[in-house]
């Protein structure tokens, strides 16, 4: 049998930081550990299951010796700070209410959400929700996070898909993903779809390459080059199209056919004769 382990725990101390960092006796071990649990399930609770959503991805807890240094990787800060940051000095308040410590927020935006596994994860899961088809939503992430810069992708969702009555897995795969090497940069995430008929879980891996590499988003990544066929690569030789006013010049004699595109039919007059010249006509 394969022993699965969580990429983020495999990688934390070792290539990855910890998402809470102090140090406490061991009597204050389990408060620090119930506080951080109950931070955390209240910014998910107040911004990723509400409306408007903040699409808070991580949630960093520092403490000092009199403070709690809160941090919140959101793709959208703009929610979570509110108009001229009421909604972070409201949001600060009640965590101080909540655990009694003086509390410090800060907001870090997410450059790339396509690259990060937990909003991949809980956009699937919200798609899911809506009754939208699995494999179209599956192959519509992976490629999306490949266009990002992604150097493998990875989503698994399992359970009762599509409404069926046996439960079942299904796996999307795009690219490469080293598990086994600390030096390679994979993210992870799982998250929960819950259906009129069941919970439908879904698992994200997202490989970004070794760690210390950056990314360089695309430019035009929305916008994939068109396809160019055979028939349409000549070098240059563009091909003319006829206009009406080259028709008339062709045949000038001909009585032009009257306009169906909403004018009123108009009988064409016919050709005047021809008068001859100028000078012909002095002569005479």
């Amino acid at each position: 049998m394969g022993q699965k382990v969580s990429p983020i725990g495999f990688r934390t101390g070792i290539t990855l930081g910890w998402q809470s960092t102090w140090f406490a006796t061991k009597a204050d071990y389990g408060i620090f550990l119930v506080e951080d649990q109950k931070i955390r399930r209240y910014v998910d609770e107040r911004f990723n299951r509400r409306m408007p959503k903040g699409a808070v991805a991580k949630t960093e807890i520092i403490r000092t010796r009199n403070e709690v240094k809160v941090t919140l990787h959101s793709a959208r800060p703009g929610v979570v700070i509110g108009p001229r940051g009421g909604e972070v000095d409201r949001f600060r308040e009640e965590l101080e209410e909540m655990t009694g410590r003086k509390i410090t927020v800060n907001v870090i935006e997410i450059k790339e959400p396509d690259l990060n596994a937990t909003l991949v994860a809980e956009s699937i899961a919200e798609q899911l929700s809506k009754r939208a088809s699995f494999r179209r939503t599956m192959k519509q992430y992976c490629e999306s996070a490949m266009n990002a810069g992604a150097k493998g992708v990875k989503i698994i969702c399992a359970g009762r898909l599509a409404g069926s009555e046996m439960a079942r897995k299904e796996t999307q795969k795009l690219g490469s993903i080293p598990l086994h090497t600390l030096d390679a940069n994979v993210d992870y995430a799982a998250a929960t779809a819950r259906t009129t008929y069941g919970a439908i879980g879904i698992k994200v891996w997202i490989y970004k390459g070794k760690f210390g590499e950056e990314i360089v988003p695309s430019p035009n990544r929305r916008r994939p080059p068109r396809r160019i066929g055979p028939a349409m690569r000549n070098s240059g030789r563009s091909r003319a199209v006829p206009t009406q006013d080259s028709k008339k010049a062709a045949s000038p004699n001909v009585a032009a056919a009257p306009d169906v595109t909403g004018a009123p039919d108009v009988a064409a007059s016919p050709p005047e004769p021809d008068k001859g010249r100028p000078e012909d006509t002095k002569a005479s």
